[in-house]
C-alpha cells in the first residue's frame, strides 16, 4: 500500500487518509494488519478509499485490512496531549493567576 499520506494532528503519527463510502476522510494506521477492521482500496484515478467489511460484503483480494487511527492514538488512549497552547503562544489565565484571600488583600 501507499506510504504515510500525513501526520495526526493530535500525536504526530504517521496515517493513511481515506474516504469512506459515505464520502467523509478517515485515518487508519500505515501498514495493514490481521486485527484490523477497516479495510482500504485503491479506486481508478488512484483515491485511497475504505469500508467495514461485513458477513454479505466480506473482504475483497484487492483490499487490505487496516486498523483506524482513533483506536491507537496515544493522544485519545489517555496518554498526556501535547500542550498546544505554548506553541500558539496562548498564556493560560489560570497558571498565572494567583490566588486573593476574601478579605481583598
Amino acid at each position: 500500500m501507499p506510504a504515510p499520506s500525513a501526520l495526526c494532528p493530535d500525536c504526530r503519527e504517521p496515517v493513511l487518509w481515506t474516504i469512506t463510502e459515505a464520502g467523509r476522510r478517515h485515518a487508519v494506521d500505515p501498514t495493514p494488519t490481521e486485527d484490523g477492521n477497516t479495510a482500504a482500496y485503491r479506486d481508478g484515478v488512484g483515491t485511497l478509499r475504505s469500508r467495514r467489511p461485513s458477513e454479505e460484503l466480506p473482504l475483497l483480494p484487492y483490499e487490505r485490512l487496516y486498523m483506524p487511527h482513533v483506536a491507537t492514538c496515544s493522544v485519545r488512549s489517555g496518554a498526556e496531549p501535547p500542550d498546544a497552547t505554548r506553541c500558539l503562544g496562548v498564556i493560560r489565565l489560570d497558571e498565572r493567576r494567583g490566588r486573593r484571600d476574601r478579605t481583598g488583600r
